[in-house]
């Protein structure tokens, strides 16, 4: 099966790439973690509004001139940086991590279907410990605060989008993150929602880092589609090479959906998911394969529940069976509040874990969010003396 399914995803990435996905005004394939999600302010929602201007009222010259700069040239960016704590009551471990994340991205309207985007980045901890690793520090089976390691610097992005223009196929091939639209929701972003990977990138998929990739998908009718990916499997994007072309090891993905228009394509969002990935040619990874199912609506553009399950074979991914329900919640528009529930059994660890994350995002302004969280982790796989851990975080994103 395994085989079989890494050549249909191969063969449906390059047949994709001929017909594409997503409507005239979007840029490729782009979730809420996106560099495309990134550069819009207020989760794609209309009419956001905020408690403050800062920081564009401070430098209003510089404002100006990056939207001059989209405006006349096609070229729109952003700094940011973000920045996280978190403490437990962990009897194991260090009892706090912190850590934070610079990175500069935009993309380039090259043409009037064709586009650069790129993103570089440096994670980078505080202390001892990165958030990222700090649930497994204190003995819990969990990656607590996802994208927040002490990887340095990185190139995650440097691809190509090109598209019809009347929006009928889209393909994207260069330095990708598959992060970006594999199995995504309204919810699915670490810099902006929530912060632990059980509601993240569904945690039973062994998505590779950044590397180089194609991606592609196609409308099927006015609220079906497909996504098929082929990317690196080994891939760093510290050190970025071409040695995919040498050692072959890949990761695939094909997913099906449905939704109730393009352009609320992560909104109201019900898709299928399936994924392989090959063994490492130097036996550091077994072969991993596995399905995931994801269910997330918009509700009076206020609502979002969502329901999201995964199951893999091979011991690669952080879990071999996993459950997800919640909600999400935006209040003044660009406020969001989100409470969450996980089951997961793990390969080659006895028992199951219960993982609780709550958050309220305060968006004081388009470039300034504040968000205070609290994970609770019963019967952490890692730490059997402990009956639960509990974990409270504050995140702080500003951009520029």
């Amino acid at each position: 099966m395994p085989s079989f399914f890494r050549l249909v995803s191969i063969a449906m990435a390059v047949i994709l790439a001929a017909i594409g996905i997503l409507p005239a005004h979007a840029q490729g394939l782009a979730g809420p973690s996106s560099v495309q999600a990134n550069l819009e302010p207020g989760d794609g929602l209309t009419d956001p509004q905020y408690r403050s201007d800062f920081p564009r009222n401070i430098a209003p010259g510089y404002f100006a001139w990056k939207d001059r700069l989209a405006k006349d040239h096609g070229f729109r960016f952003n700094f940011d940086y973000l920045s996280l704590g978190q403490s437990s009551n962990a009897d194991l471990g260090a009892g706090k991590a912190s850590g934070g994340i610079a990175r500069f991205y935009g993309s380039w309207q090259a043409t009037e279907n064709g586009s650069l985007t790129f993103k570089i980045e440096n994670r980078h901890a505080y202390g001892a410990v990165a958030p990222q690793f700090f649930g497994l520090d204190g003995g819990a089976l969990s990656i607590t605060g996802t994208a927040f390691n002490d990887n340095g610097t990185m190139l995650t992005n440097l691809f190509w989008t090109q598209r019809a223009g009347d929006g009928a196929w889209t393909i994207q091939a260069g330095q990708i993150d598959v992060t970006d639209f594999v199995d995504i929701y309204g919810l699915v972003s670490p810099y902006t929602a929530f912060q632990n990977l059980a509601f993240n990138t569904n945690p039973t998929i062994n998505t590779p880092n950044q590397g180089l990739g194609i991606a592609a998908g196609a409308k099927l009718g006015s609220n079906f589609y497909a996504v098929a990916s082929v990317a690196d499997a080994n891939a760093d994007p510290t050190d970025p090479n071409l040695d995919v072309f040498s050692e072959g090891d890949l990761f695939s993905s094909f997913e099906v959906g449905y939704t109730s228009g393009f352009d609320r394509l992560y909104f109201d969002n019900i898709h299928l998911t399936l994924w392989h990935g090959d063994a490492a040619s130097d036996g550091s990874r077994p072969e991993d394969y596995g399905a995931a199912f994801s269910a997330a609506w918009f509700i009076d553009n206020k609502w979002m529940p969502f329901l999201r399950a995964g199951a893999s074979k091979g011991t690669a991914a952080l879990y071999k069976r996993s459950v997800s329900v919640g909600v999400g919640y935006y209040g003044r528009n660009t406020d969001l509040a989100g409470i969450g529930l996980n089951w997961a059994e793990a390969n080659d660890v006895a028992g199951s874990q219960t993982t609780m994350e709550a958050f309220y995002r305060f968006s004081i302004s388009p470039g300034l969010q504040i968000t205070p969280s609290v994970q609770f982790i019963n019967n952490p796989l890692l730490n059997p003396d402990q009956s639960s851990i509990t974990l409270l975080g504050l995140r702080v994103r500003m951009v520029f």
